[in-house]
């Protein structure tokens, strides 16, 4: 694993401004750059690199980050590749500390080592990795799929064996919490504990950051399984073919969509994603080419998936196999998509002949073939028209009453105003009557324009003393005071937020505040440390913070002192006198005294 202070030192000594401009050219525009974001198309540049705060901020599609950050997100690298390239850049050699994180040591964790929810999937991970390589039946399979050690290694697919308590060999506390928290563990009524996956192909799932956050876990059809059984969905073991993590804190499988991570750089090439239904598919179409493919996580695709998609690209091909089955979810997958379209975005249906799923077909017909049939999917305005029309001749009056009321929602649902014009006189001209007409007839939102959306600098709430004064310590930490944590009381977030960033500014007076947010990341939560980057980008770098903050620290002490004072009383007036002390009794009197005077 690579050290943390070297990771540190590495964001202090790199210049953001000269990495992200090797890869988009920059303005300088007052103290910041700009530029049109490359993570979504704009005419006009809403892309920001701070070289002070070294940040890079999109007013736009609202993308953030480090140096670090920019070269996983716009290259698609993982976090070890992105510090190894950055550290290139700096002329560092990146060191290694002395623990092993790879597949073939996954030795047990210390039980006195913290283990983070990431880490213990990593670890995981690591030993799937691991016993993939022990088992042959596992490794033929993947060879019959037509799968390469090559492709197997970039998708870090493994194997669980079959025993019930496999992974009790790298985790000694088997029964710690984070165990189950994460998937890996399940706890019986009986109170017995063994593992989720087991003799299963494993896959696991990435987040955009490249880390580990669930896995999927295929069964391995056994050579007696009927065909019936593997059209149900069924292993032998009568468990379901394909078995996914639960819903944690790290993983919602509405929300993540597997493959991204690796297939980003790809769709930003290619200029479209390609969703298909399966693990198999994704990796199988990887294998032949096609690596802008990603998958929904057992369930239908949302629009979440849509929004992920929609800052890599504005072409979406949905891919489903052409039996019920596949029928069924690509109308669900439309359905979900409707309130997340936009008239940039393009979306289109593709359906493979009944007897094949896109593993099947681009083995048996190849990439070109596969890639020539994407050409002929359905745009989505198409596909809803075939839908509603597909049992219904339009022949009668009811024939079009019931179009009609079947449209209804679907028009309702549809907020890009030009789609939803188009459509509506569409489905008015299929249904025999004028645009007014069906007006009347049914309710719908009106398309003129969109409802203009008010700037996040309108919508912001007060900020906190403490959060200004975190501020003003992020770009100025030789201003920071190890002393000053004593007098910071109370256990709110902000309260807790301050503590950290004292310590962190005061320990580190030479750090940029990418460096210390990184520090911050372990010891604050997320979403506030994530509010705190968007009060960071908006503050004005021109102000002179020296003079604010001696201002600030006078008033946050003066603050902090009394609302000790004020506890204290508090705490004083629920004894009886007999119980206070000497100076309990003193403070009392001086509140008399204030008291009296005031009154």
């Amino acid at each position: 694993m690579i050290p943390e202070v070297f990771i540190q030192e590495l964001i202090n000594r790199i210049d953001i401004v000269d990495v992200i401009d090797k890869s988009v050219p920059l303005k300088k525009a007052g103290a910041n750059y700009i530029a049109c974001c490359p993570f979504h198309n704009e005419k006009s540049p809403s892309f920001t690199v701070s070289p002070v705060k070294q940040f890079y901020h999109c007013f736009g599609c609202g993308a953030s980050g480090t140096a670090i950050g920019f070269l996983m997100e716009h290259q698609g690298l993982s976090f070890v590749e992105a510090v190894h390239e950055l550290a290139k850049m700096a002329g560092m050699t990146v060191p290694q500390e002395a623990r092993s994180a790879s597949a073939e040591n996954a030795e047990p964790l210390s039980q006195r080592t913290v283990l983070n929810m990431h880490e213990v999937l990593q670890h995981a991970a690591n030993y799937y990795r691991g016993e993939l390589k022990k088992s042959t039946r596992a490794i033929d399979y993947l060879k019959e799929r037509g799968l390469t050690g090559e492709v197997a290694a970039r998708f870090q697919i493994g194997f669980a064996p079959s025993d019930w308590q496999n992974l009790k060999t790298i985790f000694p506390d088997y029964q710690s919490d984070v165990l189950g928290s994460v998937g890996l563990v399940v706890e019986s009524e009986q109170g017995r504990h063994y593992d989720r996956f087991r003799d299963r192909i494993m896959f696991p799932i990435q987040d955009q950051r490249g880390q580990v956050i669930g896995f999927g876990g295929r069964i391995i059809p056994d050579s007696n399984q009927t065909q019936q059984e593997a059209n149900e969905g069924r292993g032998e073991s009568g468990g379901p073919k394909y078995l996914n993590s639960p819903e944690t804190p790290l993983f919602q499988k509405g929300h993540e969509l597997y493959g991204l991570f690796l297939a980003r750089r790809a769709i930003r090439a290619a200029g479209r994603a390609l969703v298909v239904e399966g693990y198999m598919d994704v990796v199988a179409l990887a294998q032949y080419g096609i690596e802008y493919t990603v998958a929904a996580l057992g369930t239908a695709t949302t629009s979440f998936h849509i929004t992920k998609l929609m800052r890599q690209t504005e072409e979406i091909v949905f891919c489903f196999d052409g039996d019920a089955a596949g029928l069924k979810a690509a109308w669900r997958a439309a359905m979900n998509a409707l309130p997340a379209l936009t008239d940039n975005l393009r979306l289109y249906f593709l359906f493979l002949p009944a007897e094949h799923d896109p593993d099947s077909y681009v083995r048996e017909f190849g990439k070109v073939a596969f890639e020539a049939a994407m050409k002929s999917a359905l745009p989505l305005s198409q596909y809803v028209i075939q839908h509603l029309s597909i049992e219904n001749k339009l022949q009668s009056q009811e024939d079009r009453v019931r179009f009609l009321n079947e449209a209804e929602p679907i028009l309702n649902s549809i907020v890009a105003p030009r789609l939803a014009l188009l459509l509506r006189k569409r489905i008015a001209e299929l249904a025999g009557i004028s645009l007014e007409e069906m007006g009347r007839m049914i309710k719908l939102p009106q398309t003129s324009h969109r409802p203009v959306k008010v700037a996040q600098r309108q919508l912001r709430t007060t900020m906190s003393l403490q959060r200004r004064f975190v501020l003003m310590l992020l770009m100025q930490p030789q201003l920071a005071n190890a002393d000053d944590i004593a007098w910071v009381h109370g256990n709110s977030e902000d309260d807790t937020l301050l503590r950290y960033t004292i310590e962190a500014t005061a320990a580190n007076p030479k750090s940029n505040p990418a460096a210390i947010l990184r520090k911050l990341e372990s010891k604050t939560d997320t979403k506030l440390l994530r509010e705190v980057e968007q009060e960071l980008y908006r503050l004005d770098e021109s102000l002179d913070l020296t003079l604010e903050y001696a201002g600030a620290r006078k008033q946050m002490q003066e603050i902090y002192a009394q609302r000790q004072h004020s506890s204290l009383l508090e705490h004083i007036r629920e004894k009886s006198l007999s119980e206070l002390t000497d100076e309990e009794k003193q403070l009392l009197k001086q509140v008399s005294k204030r008291n009296n005077k005031n009154a």
